[in-house]
């Protein structure tokens, strides 16, 4: 597919695109005619990386993460400090309870929907 069909399937502009391949994020192929030529699989990395930068990740650091999100898993961190271990431990974390809040708010707009629908429905029956 072409960059634009990408950044119409992600949400994600043609620069950012273009950055991610910079930063070695993603690969495209490349046509005769020289337009970028990116493979079906992209559309979920992509999204893959746009919420590992959502949750704060430099992309240096997603760089080696990406490789723990593929089938097979192939793991290599030739760099991994201590520091950097700490860093994703941290984050990890903190996407935990991102995700904890957020299931919390799911949980409650459900709650509210649900009450709303219930009264619209009494008051309808009325």
């Amino acid at each position: 597919m072409r960059i634009g069909e990408l950044s119409e399937r992600t949400g994600t502009s043609r620069r950012l695109l273009r950055y991610y391949e910079e930063q070695g994020l993603i690969v495209s192929e490349r046509r005769p005619n020289g337009y970028r030529d990116y493979d079906e699989h992209l559309v979920d990395r992509v999204m893959q990386i746009r919420g590992l930068l959502d949750a704060g990740l430099p992309t240096r650091i997603i760089r080696q993460i990406l490789p723990c999100l593929d089938q097979p898993r192939t793991i290599h961190f030739p760099d991994a400090t201590p520091e950097m271990i700490a860093m994703l431990e941290r984050e990890r974390d903190r996407m935990t309870e991102r995700v904890r809040c957020l299931t919390r708010n799911r949980d409650a707009v459900a709650e509210y929907l649900d009450a709303v629908r219930v009264e619209r429905t009494d008051a309808a029956l009325s």
